[in-house]
């Protein structure tokens, strides 16, 4: 299977999953916003890479409006030259509108990121030399007042089939990608890629996720994942 393949039948995968309130509304940006998307694996995804990098999922200012994993607009149009339109949701939040690259909120996590990429690497196409970053699931879950609710924060018998996709879909990109690392952008996603990656011959690694509500990455994100890298064996 290659990575188109696999974002198909992801998608096929999650059509018929249900979520109850809390959770009033779900996007799947791979379906509104799959020509940004397309062109991103077109672009940059390619096998073998020595590192994949695993987020959680979508954000509302990210992936949600771009298809791009941790998809900060700015850096998805001006950095990795990805410019495709985007469609909207099928039941769309008031609060959490999708507006596509002319979206002008930042996504902070995504701003980190690709900012540390573009700074120690340059070029886009220097960075997905070595790197190719995704998300383990695609959706996102929104509640009533437009709060944002995460996979793990899912009721058990919402979560179970949510993840058992998903991880399929993880294990065959990895299967895929063959990279010697597979790194999870924080806990939760280091645990589904250890979780997914099976049998494959892959070092599983954990890096601080770069949320601004997560304390430590408000300390100098860029300096630490420098030496989680190093203490994994990748050298920068």
């Amino acid at each position: 299977m290659n990575l188109t393949s696999i974002t198909n039948r992801l998608i096929k995968d999650l059509e018929p999953l249900v979520f109850q309130p809390p959770v009033t509304h779900v996007y799947n940006p791979l379906v509104y916003a799959r020509r940004p998307y397309d062109r991103y694996l077109k672009t940059y995804g390619r096998a073998p890479v020595e590192i994949v990098l695993v987020g959680m999922n979508p954000g509302p200012w990210g992936m949600a409006q771009t298809g791009i994993p941790f998809g900060e607009v700015s850096a998805v149009r001006e950095w990795m030259k990805i410019d495709a339109p985007v469609g909207k949701p099928a039941h769309e939040h008031p609060k959490r509108p999708v507006e596509g690259l002319a979206c002008a909120r930042s996504e902070v996590s995504g701003r980190r990121l690709w900012g540390w990429a573009q700074e120690t690497f340059g070029a886009a196409e220097t960075f997905f030399t070595r790197f190719f970053v995704i998300n383990y699931c695609p959706l996102l879950f929104f509640e009533a007042g437009g709060r944002n609710r995460t996979p793990d924060k899912l009721p058990v018998a919402e979560r179970t089939p949510l993840i058992k996709a998903c991880d399929r879909a993880l294990h065959d990109t990895l299967a895929f990608i063959a990279p010697r690392f597979a790194v999870g952008i924080g806990a939760f996603a280091a645990r589904r890629v250890k979780a997914a990656a099976g049998e494959l011959d892959t070092t599983i690694g954990q890096i601080t996720h770069p949320s601004p509500a997560n304390p430590r990455a408000n300390r100098g994100w860029g300096a630490f994942i420098k030496e989680e890298f190093r203490q994994m064996g990748v050298t920068l």
